[in-house]
């Protein structure tokens, strides 16, 4: 289970009181486990809703031709599920995969939807959090959108950092996750986007040290 300091990360628990956490938790039956590295964690074959407690995970969309694509990195506090999911073609398939060792606690939807007997404050605060995690996850799919719409490599890498810019409130901002998964973020070679990369550094566009970087106008 969660700390009280990781708590305060989860979105899903937000406002939650640790100790209504706990009676949460007991009260929905949660199923607690634990992954190793590359793992599968779900498969989008049932109705439970996934919490990160520890470790990292990978939402990855698999299209017909066995190519994985990154969606979206989950840490702590990260949730997942088929109701938060919004898939592609028929032909994909969704999976979360663990990439650094996960703890991770499962609570099937139907807890979450049907108000308990006492009708009690704690569990209008999880639905309040859990149609915001939708309203919030619809909003990402339209900013990846926006990015995979673009036509070349460098426009696609350009309207990422402008958004991650724009979060950060400035110019400087720090990259969420590896460069190889940009590239699956992005949906292009890696070594390509490498290349173009190359050259928004010679021209002055982007200007980075890690995964810190800084996009110039």
């Amino acid at each position: 289970m969660l700390s009280e300091q990781e708590l305060e990360k989860s979105p899903l628990f937000h406002g939650i009181s640790y100790q209504d956490y706990l009676e949460i938790l007991n009260c929905f039956q949660a199923v607690p486990r634990s992954f190793r590295a590359d793992e599968l964690i779900y498969d989008f074959s049932s109705e439970a809703v996934g919490v990160v407690e520890r470790g990292q995970a990978s939402l990855v969309r698999i299209d017909e031709e066995g190519v994985s694509t990154v969606l979206e990195d989950l840490g702590i506090g990260g949730v997942f599920g088929k109701t938060l999911a919004f898939a592609g073609s028929t032909g994909d398939s969704l999976e979360v995969v663990c990439r650094h060792p996960c703890d991770v606690v499962f609570i099937d939807y139907s807890h979450i939807l049907s108000r308990c007997g006492h009708a009690c404050q704690r569990h209008s605060i999880l639905v309040q959090n859990m149609l915001k995690l939708m309203a919030d996850k619809a909003q990402a799919l339209s900013c990846r959108v926006d990015v995979l719409s673009r036509r070349s490599i460098r426009e696609k890498l350009l309207c990422c950092f402008r958004q991650l810019a724009h979060q950060s409130g400035g110019s400087t901002f720090t990259l969420p996750f590896s460069l190889s998964t940009l590239a699956d973020y992005i949906a292009t070679d890696r070594s390509a986007m490498m290349r173009e990369l190359k050259h928004l550094r010679e021209e002055g566009r982007v200007r980075s040290e890690g995964r810190q970087f800084t996009l110039r106008q």
